[in-house]
């Protein structure tokens, strides 16, 4: 590693300390990734990309010395409830679908069953044109 990357690498441990006492500098002081690279100075793709293993020890500090969910988290959980609370509405939906076809389908062979039992399908009405056989 290159003296710039080691620098970079100190002022993140350095922001890392700051913000989680409550000092911050350089940034809002919010417990989140770009502030933690506003306070340390670096571009926030630099901290995701290069230096992500510093991001995670960021995060796992949050956790463990504030008792805090890092709002990364909160977002995640939220969305995953969300997207929970959908898929009990379509499996909802999906069963009621489900019943409708066999309803539909019951339904069909009953009329089709009815049809079948009689061979006279009874008076025409005056529009409509019956379709005579094919003549061979």
């Amino acid at each position: 590693m290159n003296q710039q990357h080691d620098d970079e690498r100190t002022r993140i441990r350095e922001a890392m300390d700051r913000l989680l006492s409550g000092r911050a500098t350089d940034s809002n002081g919010s417990l989140t990734v770009v502030a933690l690279a506003a306070e340390a100075g670096v571009h926030r793709m630099a901290l995701l990309k290069r230096h992500a293993d510093l991001k995670n020890e960021f995060y796992e500090r949050v956790r463990n010395e504030t008792q805090q969910v890092p709002e990364a988290e909160k977002r995640l959980r939220e969305t995953v409830a969300k997207l929970k609370k959908t898929i009990t509405n379509q499996n909802e939906d999906l069963e009621k679908l489900r019943q409708l076809v066999t309803n539909l389908t019951l339904a069909s062979a009953v009329l089709t069953q009815r049809t079948g039992e009689s061979s006279d399908p009874g008076p025409a009405p005056d529009n409509v044109i019956p379709f005579r056989p094919p003549t061979r």
